[in-house]
């Protein structure tokens, strides 16, 4: 149950920052989900590889490049999906920390304590 409601968290936290960043572009809330079911699935499989290949890249940047790698996983799943379209990879980078924000915020207030 868990799963289901941290997919729907991002999909409602991403389908309304296309209403606030003007190079993020979602159809509609269907694509909305679409898009949180890719972003779990290149979450559990490709940002793991890309955080082992950028590992050396992180230790320098003291973390910071994590921000780079979730950007590029934004722009993969913008590749998968065709109702979804990102204007380069700076509206990537700041939609993935806004989406990383929010997205913990809203997911604190909502869980309990199990």
């Amino acid at each position: 149950m868990r799963i289901i409601i941290n997919l729907l968290v991002t999909a409602v936290v991403a389908f309304f920052l296309t209403k606030i960043l003007s190079g993020v572009h979602i159809d509609g809330f269907s694509t909305a989900i679409v898009f949180a079911i890719v972003l779990g699935i290149l979450n559990l499989i490709v940002s793991p590889i890309l955080k082992l290949l950028g590992l050396p890249l992180t230790i320098i940047t003291l973390g910071l490049f994590s921000l780079v790698i979730n950007a590029l996983v934004i722009l993969i799943a913008d590749y998968f999906i065709d109702g979804m379209h990102i204007d380069g990879f700076w509206w990537a980078f700041i939609f993935s920390i806004a989406l990383s924000l929010i997205t913990s915020l809203v997911s604190g207030i909502f869980s309990s304590d199990d």
